[in-house]
């Protein structure tokens, strides 16, 4: 019996191995990857590949072990949510200053993507340059850049960006190796290590061909074993409507809208995106790193919030949202 379990650890390790090191290097890495982990030094073909590992080395395997993906006889119209609205570029602005952390945009995404605890796609973290300046919050979400690095490294082409600017997730492709959660510099990318709870949801799977939750608008429900990330709410900007988190925040922290228009709303007001960011010193995030994120902040001066308070909310919200 310990020989047989030997045996089968064995097996599963070098599996790891082969999906390991395909990681992407150029379009050859993208467009062929192994799909069935169960090929063999047997049929060996003699034709060397060269990959790259996790660690940034280059090795060379056997042509055999990397296949190519067998995709289905629908693949072009079933994947045609991967390029968006033409003509389009979404942009976010979160206003630093106005946040209160109601947590109300949490709490409403939580509810729209049905995904619970410490797997919110929103995090709210509390900031302070130092002991003597004030603090505030931050709320922060996936950047949806214009250069995201999370693509580049997908070895399964999972996670994909729009002509109009979203980075989505396709969970029916992806295999949780996390590539694209060591890729991120802006750690916005959750690990479903369990099943997720979301209740009736997960119970009928005929639910999935609904249009709010077609994997053709915003992606499958939450998947134990992969990835989550906020996808500005796809399936209602499609409709013109705004993102969840930006509808019902009561301090209008954040803005969304159309680069392109050059137009921004908070659900209150419609305003000039250039105005705004040259008026309220609009920045990225770690621009130095040539990401190109689609979410600007305005910094937080004239701050409104009583941080004392801010901190209460937040450890109420906390106890409901994880009761014992």
């Amino acid at each position: 019996m310990e020989d047989k379990n030997k045996s089968s650890r064995r097996k599963f390790l070098d599996k790891g191995l082969k999906l390991g090191i395909v990681s992407a290097i150029g379009g050859l890495g993208l467009s062929k990857i192994t799909s069935k982990l169960n090929a063999t030094n047997d049929d060996s073909s003699g034709e060397k590949m060269e990959l790259m590992t996790t660690d940034g080395t280059l090795i060379q395997v056997d042509s055999s072990e990397v296949l190519e993906i067998e995709h289905p006889a629908d693949n072009d119209k079933k994947y045609n949510v991967r390029e968006g609205m033409p003509n389009r570029k979404f942009v976010m602005v979160v206003d630093l200053a106005r946040c209160k952390n109601a947590l109300k945009c949490q709490s409403a995404c939580n509810k729209h993507h049905y995904i619970t605890g410490d797997n919110a796609w929103i995090k709210i973290y509390k900031m302070q340059e130092s002991k003597d300046t004030a603090p505030y919050f931050m709320p922060t979400t996936c950047q949806h850049c214009d250069h995201p690095p999370c693509v580049t490294v997908c070895p399964v082409d999972a996670t994909f960006k729009r002509r109009d600017g979203l980075v989505l997730i396709d969970n029916e492709r992806c295999i949780g190796c996390r590539f694209c959660m060591a890729a991120c510099p802006y750690s916005t990318r959750v690990f479903n290590w369990s099943e997720p709870d979301q209740g009736e949801i997960t119970l009928n799977m005929d639910m999935y061909q609904h249009e709010y939750l077609s994997p053709e608008y915003a992606g499958m429900p939450s998947l134990k074993g992969t990835v989550d990330k906020c996808d500005f709410c796809p399936h209602f900007v499609k409709n013109n409507e705004l993102p969840k988190c930006v509808e019902v925040c009561p301090n209008n922290v954040f803005y969304f809208g159309d680069k392109y228009e050059d137009t921004v709303s908070n659900s209150d007001e419609i305003v000039r995106l250039s105005e705004l960011l040259e008026e309220r010193a609009g920045y990225r995030l770690m621009e130095g790193l040539g990401t190109e994120p689609s979410v600007y902040y305005l910094p937080p001066k004239d701050r409104m919030v009583d941080f004392e308070e801010a901190l209460k909310n937040y450890k109420e919200f906390e106890s409901v949202e994880k009761p014992e």
